[in-house]
């Protein structure tokens, strides 16, 4: 049965390698003998034997290819000693440094081997793992155009950020991705794995830090890569989707071969994907018609009055003597004159809030080598070269390609121009996004980034003599560079055309606002593609990481002799640097003046600069104690120090697991241990960059009496303050730690089945935030009345961070100036509780002349998830307050595998749970109160995979897979307002059926 997502580590290709002498014929690759492709080890319990029975259909296509031949065995003329057959007789397995005969430990482990993935539909790495039981978080990804990291794929596990996975290749490393996940904090990107090179993943939840250092809080991803392939291998695939676009095609090849005491494995990818555009799918082509608020086309040709004619608020002034007939074009021919019901009338479309892209238009190429060179019978040479080349194109549609009045005045003037001519004098405002035909079309401008990244590894292992010590040592080098070619408006420019086209000089000022003529003919005339290139273009940005890791291994899998077994030691020290470099393009930093009014040099476009590195060196230790022959205990302990900016930060972790086995079809375990999270380099080292924004202004609002029930009577003044915001790096930070424990129970009823459940625990203190300007306002006015001493740190710096301006007397009241800047650095502040439970089950059976069954079943259901901001904050429930948290509480998925002969197939039912509405994550509440009626819980969704695969002869396998067989679409969420897609876009995904046909040949492995 395929293993997937649910059971436990059965990674022998790569894990026997670990403990083998090097000059075993086979080091580097599995050196036993494989029945189904599962190796002879022996197992020492009935229940390790239920589980490779169970995951045994699973690994016959994934691991035997990666066996090696009888040939290279038969070359063999050393004899094992017993020292060296007990070593044999032992797997490595992810989550510990030790080999043991036993393939379940204290440590859950989920698997997920390439034959899954392929089986299940998944056509990346990122699917396979975002799409698993324990990804029940929200991350952004392909559909947030306007995001820091479009062109990236990483999720949450449990719910926790993004940055708390520590991700492996090959059990060392990933180089971070240069982009910022939010603007702010340095993660991996999984986009760059060749999926066909992919031999397994191992996820292990909960904190691993003591093993594994920094960043192994919510848990740790090992994507172990193929050591070695029967024959010569190519594959093909092509893909595309029932609603339209998405075409996808790839193809690799793979290779093995040996010279002498040379071994070799080199494998190229070529992936090219279109996009599927919003006008692609129904559910974003358009305005959503079943949504909140009035069902009217959108404003594209709009000029807007705080006042209606007849004096009653808000309305909408039309000035087009040709009832839109100029603009009719655009938008496909959709555009036309529309009246929105109490406002008035303008030109508009139901169409035009796209266009943009849904995934994205990619290409990528991969190269993986693997070498090992045997020096002599205990020294074996390795090295390993993994590169990946893409380029990935992307549109926000008229989100950001749009303009209106608020880039020709000051901000404080909300965008607000004064036109004496209207009615006597009127205030308004003008919108226009612009259409396709007015850009040349939305596929000749879109955002573009080039990523260049390689992970490099070169060392030397194997055993000191005949002793049981095997050593392991390496040096480690990522690079990961990034070019980033954002479209965008250039304001001077822009601002110059619509002074010459529509608005014309600058009149001076009425009450502050600028006052301008503007010719309304104009403004309902179409952009020429001419016009609009004369004041668009590209902006050019770079980012790139490195990081250089030294590591030394020594293991010993039989250093004393306990009642249950021999004890194992594992020793590790490692050094090593990174660095991290954001360098934006010049201008995206610069300003210029327009109509007398400083505005960034690319209209509404701001960017986050930074630069830093650090050293750091860490020690480990892991002893394995089998005290009885029924209790084994892992205890281990690492010391981890980075050198920032002279100082020195340092954090020690531990952990200690128990297995306890009163019989043999029962497991009991139990682990408890730290973790910690280094404050990442962008946390460090960001540069000051800058935001506008609006406060409340408690200080003052409370020397004029309105406080607590009455704040909402404090003059508009200082209800809603102007200010620019500044954010900045802080090398001062301190690691972000946890405790973690879990225990749990894995039982072979049967032979041939296992089931597994696992209570998982998290108290995570110290997190990374930046500081709330709402929190700083309302601490600088309890230090005003004293309830915060003004003397104390908390109110110093409080102060330090907040500017004003010249303060005044009213009515005799002192107040302060009105608040014009607030620095808002990130600081150790935050804290987070996670309780979750993870159950998995896996099955197969024998049924003769009908073939094998396998059922693998896995379930993560969040207990609990807390969280608190800051020291004087309230914790919060974020399962049960929306505003905070739209993750699924619950993911379940079962994979039912059959297999006879020369045909296998597939089917995968995913299901997502509840998640909060839009209105409910609004308004921070389910409860149905006026104003809040659709507030609720969206239903679960649920999608079905399928596949069939047939070889006509041995070296052939060809296969259909689908993606989403029902071609379901999100569950639809009518509480969004009529201008978004009734969607959470974080959560769900539009793409509907996908088709995907593939081949797979080995040359010279048999034939018909």
């Amino acid at each position: 049965m395929a293993s997937g997502w649910g059971c436990w580590p059965l990674h022998f290709q790569h894990a026997v390698s670990d403990p083998l002498p090097a000059h075993s014929p086979g080091a580097g690759s599995t050196a036993a003998k494989t029945l189904r492709g599962v190796p002879e080890i022996m197992i020492k319990s009935k229940i390790a034997v239920a589980i490779v029975a169970a995951l045994a259909l699973g690994y016959t296509s994934a691991y035997a290819q990666s066996a090696p031949s009888d040939a290279s065995q038969q070359n063999s003329t050393q004899t094992p000693d017993t020292a060296k057959a007990k070593r044999l007789q032992a797997v490595t397995v992810t989550g510990s440094l030790i080999p043991q005969t036993e393939i379940e430990t204290a440590t859950p482990i989920l698997t997920i081997t390439a034959a899954d993935m392929k089986a299940r539909g998944f056509n990346t790495i990122a699917q396979a793992l975002q799409q698993s039981s324990f990804a029940t978080g929200t991350v952004q990804g392909m559909q947030d155009t306007n995001s820091f990291t479009t062109g990236a794929e990483t999720l949450s596990m449990f719910g926790l950020p993004v940055g708390f996975v520590k991700y492996l290749v090959d059990g060392r490393p990933m180089g971070n991705f240069p982009g910022l996940y939010n603007g702010s904090d340095t993660f991996n990107s999984l986009s760059g794995i060749p999926m066909d090179m992919v031999d397994h993943i191992d996820i292990l939840p909960g904190g691993q830090s003591s093993l594994y250092g920094s960043d192994a809080i919510a848990g740790v991803v090992n994507i172990v890569l193929k050591k070695h392939v029967d024959a010569p291998t190519l594959d093909a695939r092509y893909g595309w989707y029932s609603e339209g676009g998405g075409a996808s095609r790839r193809i690799s090849f793979a290779d093995s071969f040996s010279a002498g005491k040379w071994n070799s494995l080199l494998g190229i990818q070529f992936d090219s994907t279109q996009p599927i555009w919003t006008q692609d799918r129904s559910l974003t082509r358009g305005l959503n018609l079943n949504g909140t608020g009035p069902n009217v086309a959108n404003r594209d040709y709009l000029v807007y009055s705080p006042y209606n004619n007849d004096g009653a608020p808000t309305g909408y002034y039309f000035a087009d003597p040709n009832n839109c007939s100029k603009v009719a074009g655009n938008w496909g021919g959709t555009t036309a004159k529309y009246n929105r019901p109490g406002r008035g009338d303008y030109c508009g479309s139901f169409n035009s809030v796209g266009p943009g892209t849904l995934t994205l238009d990619s290409k990528a190429a991969s190269l993986y080598s693997h070498n090992t060179f045997d020096v002599s019978d205990n020294l074996q040479l390795y090295g390993d070269l993994l590169y990946n080349y893409s380029e990935k194109k992307f549109a926000n549609g008229s989100n950001t390609m749009f303009w209106n009045t608020s880039g020709v005045v000051a901000k404080s003037t909300s965008g607000y121009i004064w036109d004496p001519s209207l009615n006597g004098g009127s205030l308004v405002q003008l919108q226009h996004p612009f259409a396709p035909e007015e850009v040349g079309g939305y596929q000749h401008i879109m955002n573009k980034e080039y990523e260049n990244s390689y992970l490099l590894t070169l060392g030397g292992k194997g055993t000191f003599g005949e002793s049981n010590w095997d050593y392991d040592l390496g040096f480690t080098h990522s690079d990961d560079q990034l070019r980033d070619l954002s479209f965008q408006r250039l304001a001077a420019p822009m601002e110059a055309y619509y002074a010459s086209h529509l608005l014309g000089a600058q009149q001076g000022t009425y009450s502050g606002y600028p006052v301008f003529t503007p010719d309304y003919a104009n403004f309902y005339n179409p952009v020429s593609v001419a016009d609009f290139k004369s004041f668009t273009g590209y902006s050019n940005s770079h980012a790139k990481t490195w990081d250089n890791l030294l590591r030394g291994q020594l293991t010993n899998a039989s250093l004393f002799t306990l009642p249950g077994g021999d004890a194992g030691i594992a020793m590790v020290v490692e050094g090593g640097n990174e660095g991290w470099d954001s360098t934006p393009d010049p201008r995206l930093l610069q300003t210029v003046v327009v109509n007398g009014q400083t505005t960034p040099y690319y209209w509404g476009t701001s960017a986050t600069p930074g630069a830093g590195h650090r050293s750091r060196a860490a020690a480990t230790v892991e002893l394995r104690m089998p005290l009885l022959q029924q209790l084994t205990a892992d205890v281990s302990g690492r010391y981890d120090n980075y050198k920032v900016s002279g100082q020195d930060v340092h954090a020690g972790t531990y952990n200690i697991g128990l297995e306890y086995r009163p019989f043999e079809t029962l497991l009991l375990r139990g682990r408890y241990g730290t973790a910690f999270k280094v404050p990442t380099l962008s946390d460090e080292f960001q540069r000051a960059s800058n935001y506008y924004n609006s406060v409340n202004d408690y200080l003052n609002c409370g020397r004029l009496g309105f406080s607590g029930s009455n704040f909402q009577n404090c003059p508009q003044l200082y209800q809603t303050a102007q200010f620019t915001g500044t954010t900045v790096g802080n090398p001062a930070l301190q690691p972000i730690k946890a405790k973690v424990w879990s225990y749990g129970v894995v039982w072979a009823p049967i032979e041939k089945m296992s089931v597994s459940v696992d209570y998982l625990h998290w108290d995570i203190n110290n997190e990374v935030a930046q500081l709330s300007t709402d929190t700083l306002s309302n601490t600088e006015y309890l230090c005003d009345i004293g309830t915060i001493a003004p003397s104390s740190p908390t109110c110093t710096t409080a102060f330090n961070l907040i500017t004003r301006g010249p303060g005044r007397t009213v009515n005799g009241v002192t107040l302060l100036g009105p608040i014009s800047a607030i620095t808002t650095p990130k600081l150790n502040v935050a804290n987070e509780q996670v309780n979750a439970i993870t159950a998995n089950f896996g099955y197969e059976r024998d049924m003769g002349g009908f073939g094998h069954l396998g059922l693998n079943v896995s379930y993560s259901d969040m207990l609990k998830h807390t969280s608190q901001a800051y020291a004087l904050d309230p914790t919060v429930d974020l399962l049960r307050h929306p505003y905070y948290s739209t993750d699924f509480k619950s993911k379940a998925n079962a994979a039912l595998t059959w297999s006879r002969d020369k045909w296998t197939a597939t089917l995968l039912a995913n299901r997502f749970g509840r998640s909060p509405n839009y209105q409910a994550s609004q308004s921070d509440s389910y409860e149905h109160t006026p104003g809040n009626e659709l507030a609720g819980k969206l239903p679960s969704w649920t999608l079905y995979n399928a596949s069939v695969t047939y070889n006509p002869i041995e070296n052939l396998g060809l296969s259909l897979q689908v993606t989403n067989v029902f071609n379901k679409m999100p569950p639809k969420d009518n509480s969004y307002p009529s201008y978004y897609s009734p969607y959470n876009s974080d959560n769900y995904n539009p793409y509907g059926r996908g088709m995907f046909l593939e081949a797979n040949y080995k040359f010279g492995a048999g034939g018909g």
